[in-house]
């Protein structure tokens, strides 16, 4: 469902915290949205806006889920699903996210948050932005933490050697629609990195019906419930962007950065801002829950894979738990090394048995203190790609950065060696009988 019906939903339900106090974009609505755990809020009355402002959205896989009207266990097939299969939006002529235009632009008219005191400014930290090849046509979507730098600019964190980057290192400027308060489909989607020939927007689509409306002074598409729509351009001029609080919970560091020039704002009649906390629940889950699939496709080609889970405690990013149903004894390295390819920037990985749950840390360390043997069943890589965000890796300026991985199985024995490996439980009671 969209934004707006799922916070509908939750004002149903008594599931959304309504905050009516004046409350300010520097720091105040972050430390509010935080002391609540990212529960679902609506700030009503913003000091510095008209706008009000909603987080907390897609805390949680229950939220994420109920959003799209899915089970917790069909998510990961689902995704899966939108990834392999994606469907072409449908292009329509008249949209919400275009009720009203603005030609005189004034980016501090928006709920631009401060976050932390360590911010190099006010951050936009959940815009999905979508960018066209002009050689191929195809179009881009992902995310650019965006830092307000007046009026009508920001400047973009945009990633080397991702999408964004790669077609403006050919065209040098590029047009740019940023799309604020989405529905969950396309955030997961923008979240999603999909081979460089495939459309993002088709997967959102597969998630749940998507259609699209050309934008009113570019050529792109944008999807037609947004709530704003800032239609800009990348240009050649860079500035210093940063610092900024990062998924790994610490300040990314200061870099020269793309200028985005916003030339025209539409958006719907009495607009929402949705936010995110970055480094917290919402960041985290929209980060590794679309690696999950690809992790689980590849376990799968080598083994019986069940269940993939990349960890909030690993940032949702160099940690993942998979499950699979062992059938021989390789199976185990086997996933390892399926695993590391279905997630360029996975840095360890733990394989578990059925019998273990992958979202109790408890039940996973269990698995490890009575399975594993670190002389035995590890595996190291040395020197491999990682990922600009694990501090600890090589971060060296101008090339890609590397890292160490290991990959613990911690998978029991397929022939018991008389020590024993099962769990044993207790049976299952009726407590209603008793109390």
């Amino acid at each position: 469902m969209g934004l707006r019906s799922f916070i509908d939903e939750l004002k149903k339900t008594g599931e959304l915290t309504t905050i009516t106090k004046p409350v300010s974009v520097e720091y105040e609505i972050a430390g509010i949205i935080d002391a609540l755990d990212e529960k679902p809020v609506f700030f009503e009355n913003v000091k510095e806006s008209a706008v009000p402002v909603v987080a907390g959205l897609v805390s949680s896989k229950e939220l994420i889920c109920r959003s799209m009207g899915i089970t917790k266990a069909h998510l990961l097939p689902k995704l899966l699903g939108a990834i392999e299969q994606p469907v072409a939006p449908k292009l329509v002529q008249n949209a919400s996210c275009q009720e009203v235009v603005e030609a005189d632009v004034d980016l501090t008219k928006l709920p631009i948050m401060h976050y932390t005191d360590r911010d190099g400014g006010r951050y936009v930290a959940s815009a999905v932005s979508i960018i066209k090849d002009p050689q191929t046509g195809t179009s881009n979507m992902c995310f650019h933490r965006l830092m307000l730098k007046d009026k009508n600019h920001f400047v973009a964190r945009i990633v080397e050697h991702r999408g964004t980057d790669t077609v403006l290192a050919k065209t040098g400027e590029l047009d740019i629609a940023i799309c604020i308060g989405n529905s969950t489909a396309v955030l997961l989607s923008a979240a999603t990195s999909l081979p460089m020939d495939a459309n993002e927007l088709g997967m959102a689509n597969a998630l749940e019906k998507t259609d699209l409306v050309k934008c009113k002074t570019i050529d792109l598409e944008v999807p037609t419930d947004a709530e704003f729509v800032l239609e800009g351009r990348i240009t050649k001029e860079k500035t210093t962007e940063g610092p900024f609080l990062d998924l790994t919970g610490i300040v990314d560091r200061t870099r020269q950065q793309p200028i985005i020039e916003i030339k025209c704002i539409t958006h719907r009649a009495n607009p929402i801002y949705q936010t995110i906390l970055a480094g917290r629940n919402e960041h985290k889950f929209l980060m590794g829950m679309p690696k999950e699939p690809t992790i689980y496709k590849e376990v799968g080609k080598v083994c019986q894979v069940k269940d993939v889970y990349v960890t909030p405690g690993g940032c949702s990013w160099l940690h993942a738990v998979v499950q699979i149903k062992k059938q021989t004894a390789e199976d185990g390295r086997k996933a390892i090394d399926a695993a590391f390819k279905g997630h360029g920037s996975l840095k360890h990985c733990i394989i578990v048995d059925e019998d273990i749950n992958i979202y109790d840390p408890q039940d996973v360390e269990w698995a490890i203190a009575t399975r594993f043997q670190a002389d035995k069943n590890t595996t190291i890589f040395s020197n491999q790609p990682g990922s600009s965000l694990d501090p600890s890796g090589d971060l060296s300026e101008g090339k890609k950065a590397t890292t160490a991985k290991a990959g613990l199985d911690a998978t029991a024995p397929l022939v018991s060696t008389g020590k024993g490996f099962s769990k044993v439980d207790y049976i299952k009671v009726d407590l209603s009988k008793y109390l």
